[in-house]
């Protein structure tokens, strides 16, 4: 999409968020974060070097070869069946999926033979680039999860719950009050409802005035979904982002454009809207559904647990000294903890009673 197309784009989206706003008065955070979401990923052309961000499968093939190689793991845990359905959530450009289904079929094919693939994916410039990517695959596409056919299931969702709408709630004096957006003489900006509109925990009484609590209806709507997947057909799931492992306040909505941060609020569509999960609320959603839940656990410790530095050693094998380098770098900005390495975290679901699943605890590896 040119330039030109982008910034008409943002000017359409602008002018409807503001005849909105002055029909309907201000809007809450999760209701822009869909709106912008929509636009934004209707572009298509958004990871990758010339894109507005990066993803770990982006970085380096590992990442994908170690998820198909947890994925066989996995589907042992869940008896070896032979006709299941691997399905990926928010795929991108489809590289998880190609360095994934490559490392399978050189290690099971059998798996791989039992597999049926399944994309949830809305957007359709995204499914382009997807079917571009895998085209030696029959895929199947989906909104959402509920017309996954029956079936065991293995789910893969990496950076697909940050990108789900959430909605922030500010303390004040009244108590805790929805943070909103409304249109003033310099445009888009945030405003605070007037009065109290949230229950929140009791833990947070003592936060504050000020500070910033968010939640997600829609990550825990999603998280509902896939851990009933987990617990009844069965299933098992991998969910991989960035996040914190505790609920607390603090402000983490964000927009990145051109590999850098930028104003959440400003030229929406054109910057790529997240938050931080917090991998507390997702584990006690599962729970609460019957799934079992394993982890959370950081990125680079699972990573590196499921071999991450002996696929080094093996891709670096006679490569000269430059190739070994970014070889080496490119994991190493997976696992590092001063990259992405503890700022990301894994967690797994997967029915009652299941086994503790590879990565993640010491005895699993």
């Amino acid at each position: 999409m040119s330039s030109s197309a982008h910034t008409d784009n943002t000017s359409a989206l602008v002018n409807q968020l503001i005849t909105q706003i002055k029909q309907h008065g201000p809007i809450s955070v999760a209701a822009y974060m869909s709106a912008v979401a929509d636009a934004y990923y209707a572009r298509g052309r958004v990871f990758g070097k010339d894109g507005d961000f990066v993803t770990a499968p982006e970085i380096s093939q590992v990442f994908g070869e170690l998820v198909g190689l947890w994925c066989i793991t996995a589907w042992q845990a869940l008896g070896q069946p032979r006709n299941f359905q691997l399905v990926e959530c928010g795929p991108g450009r489809g590289t998880l999926m190609a360095d994934a289904l490559r490392t399978v079929w050189d290690v099971a094919p059998v798996f791989a033979r039992s597999a049926s693939l399944h994309f949830i994916e809305r957007s359709e410039a995204l499914r382009e680039e997807q079917r571009r990517t895998l085209a030696a695959y029959d895929i199947d596409w989906h909104k959402d999860l509920s017309t996954v056919p029956d079936g065991p299931v293995i789910i893969i969702a990496n950076e697909f719950l940050d990108a789900l709408p959430i909605s922030q709630f500010v303390r004040t004096a009244a108590g805790w009050c929805e943070r909103m957006v409304t249109h003033g003489a310099n445009g888009l900006e945030f405003e605070v409802a007037p009065l109290p509109n949230a229950t929140i925990d009791e833990t947070f009484d003592d936060a504050p005035n000020g500070s910033i609590l968010e939640q997600s209806e829609a990550v825990e709507k999603v998280v509902s979904d896939i851990a009933a997947l987990c617990a009844e057909r069965p299933g098992v799931a991998l969910l991989i982002d960035y996040g914190h492992m505790i609920t607390d306040v603090g402000d983490t909505l964000q927009a990145i454009k051109n590999h850098a941060f930028h104003p959440v609020l400003e030229t929406p569509g054109e910057a790529d809207l997240t938050a931080h999960v917090d991998f507390a609320a997702v584990a006690q959603t599962a729970r609460s559904i019957g799934a079992s839940v394993h982890g959370p656990v950081e990125q680079g410790l699972w990573l590196n647990r499921l071999g991450a530095g002996v696929r080094e050693t093996q891709l670096s094998d006679g490569k000269p000294e430059a190739d070994v380098a970014v070889i080496r770098s490119s994991i190493q900005r997976l696992v590092d903890p001063e990259a992405m390495g503890t700022l990301f975290k894994v967690i797994a679901l997967g029915p009652a009673g299941c086994a503790p699943l590879s990565g993640f605890s010491a005895g699993t590896d």
